[in-house]
Order: structure tokens, then C-alpha cells, then sequence
């Protein structure tokens, strides 16, 4: 008798559709995956549809709307395993910008009719309305962590994710720190590692696309970056972008208003 292989799931909230695309990018291994798995949701890929419950649901994208909330409610309830991906679904993506801000200047600015728009005032992340079992970040995921926790659920393992920081990756790849030789601004000291080291290895600063790593010390950072010349508004929108929605990132971003 042929056991039955467990059943995947992939879902989109407010995302780009980045991260979903990054297990299509996985070419090769996909093979490998869609043989040890079963593809029940991934509209992404496929319409075909199964019902669930679900073994493993891959969520992608930040709950921004009254619906959201209703959807990921019942998404969790249908998954044994619910992981989110991305900077959307683990700190609220860059439309989590909108919390600092009254959301409804934005829609009266974009929309010709914003009477019809039904959208809550914040971006958030998944693990606010449901319990998550567990996050993986970056804006997109690094396609390989992608695998290995995929890996790691069908072989009853936890998954094998760094937590170090960026600044560990430029040291393994031998890259020189922009920050010493340059005086660069850059987010490594505080940024979970996941990119592969690719912005310093083009000689740029990290942009903290993976989030804030275990116990960032972000206030010394930013003392760091109005040190060296940096004003208040720049270290603000510093940590405002891809992650502006991670608490040690938001922390630290208000506290230079």
C-alpha cells in the first residue's frame, strides 16, 4: 500500500509574490519536492485545488485587510504546520510603512472612490492574528532555506536556519566591511543572514532584507551611524523599509522622530 504523501499548501495575503516565486525558482530540486509532497493549494502554480486539512502551509504576504484576518484564521485552523515566508508575513513587508502614517491619506491620494476601499489601518504580520510554528525571513527567502525546511519537516527535524548576523557571512566570504574601510551606513550587525553576503560583495551596505537577527543592538548601531554624520531622519528611514514592521526595526526607527 503506497502512503499517502503529505499534503502542501501555499497561500498569498498583501505580497509581491516574490517568495512564492522562489520555490518555482527552486528548478531542479521542485522535482524532488513535488515527488516527496503533494501540491494541494498553490494557485501560484496551479489551479488545481484539494481540500484540506493541510500538513504544511506555506503563508506568504502581511494581513492588511478585515478579510485577511477571517482567511488566515481559517487557514490556520485547516494546517497541522503553518510557516510564514518573507518580510510580508513575518514583520509586514514595506507596506507596513503605512503604520506610521494615517492609512486613509494614502487611499484618498490614490483612489478616485476611496469610500470603497475596506482596509485596517496597520500591516501586520501573520503570527499577530494565528500561532506560527515557524518564520522564514527575507524579501525574497533565500530558495535554499526554502528547501531545507521542507526537508526538515518531512524528515521530523528542525530546520537548520543561521540566526547570526550579516556581518558573520561577510567574514566567512572574506569581504571587507564597508562600514570600517568606507564609513558606510549599513544594517549587517543588526540583519539575520540568509542573502548569501550579496550586497557587500558589491562593495554596498546591507539593507536588513532578512529582518533583525536574535537580540539586535540597534541603539548602538544608530549611535553609531549619527556618529559618523548620519541625521535623525536618515537613521529613522534606515530601518524603514523591507522590515519597518519588526519591532526591534519599528523600535528603533520612532525613537529617532
Amino acid at each position: 500500500m503506497t502512503a499517502r504523501k503529505p499534503k502542501l499548501a501555499v497561500w498569498k495575503f498583501s505580497s509581491c509574490d516574490g517568495c512564492q516565486l522562489s520555490l518555482l525558482d527552486c528548478e531542479d530540486e521542485l522535482l524532488a519536492v513535488a515527488d516527496a509532497v503533494e501540491i494541494a493549494y498553490f494557485l501560484e502554480a496551479t489551479r488545481a485545488q484539494v481540500k484540506g486539512p493541510y500538513d504544511v502551509s506555506l503563508v506568504e504576504g502581511s494581513v492588511t485587510t478585515p478579510e485577511d484576518i477571517r482567511r488566515i484564521r481559517k487557514i490556520r485552523k485547516q494546517s497541522k504546520v503553518l510557516i510564514t515566508i518573507g518580510a510580508c508575513a513575518t514583520a509586514g513587508g514595506i507596506q507596513a510603512l503605512r503604520n506610521f502614517n494615517r492609512v486613509y491619506d494614502f487611499i484618498t491620494a490614490v483612489y478616485a472612490e476611496p469610500d470603497y476601499i475596506e482596509t485596517l489601518a496597520t500591516s501586520t504580520p501573520i503570527q499577530d492574528h494565528v500561532p506560527v510554528d515557524f518564520e522564514l525571513r527575507g524579501c525574497p527567502i533565500n530558495k535554499y532555506q526554502l528547501l531545507e525546511v521542507v526537508n526538515a519537516l518531512l524528515n521530523g527535524r528542525r530546520p537548520v536556519v543561521p540566526a547570526h548576523s550579516q556581518c558573520v557571512e561577510c567574514k566567512a566570504h572574506g569581504t571587507v566591511c564597508v562600514m570600517v574601510s568606507q564609513g558606510t551606513p549599513c544594517l549587517g550587525p543588526v540583519t539575520q543572514a540568509g542573502c548569501g553576503n550579496l550586497c557587500p560583495s558589491v562593495n554596498r551596505a546591507c539593507y536588513g532584507c532578512f529582518g533583525p537577527k536574535e537580540m539586535p543592538n540597534t541603539s548602538s548601531l544608530a549611535g553609531w551611524f549619527s556618529a559618523n554624520g548620519l541625521g535623525q531622519p536618515h537613521v529613522r528611514d534606515f530601518f524603514r523599509s523591507f522590515n519597518a514592521g519588526a519591532e526591534p526595526f519599528r523600535r528603533e526607527s520612532e525613537a529617532h522622530e
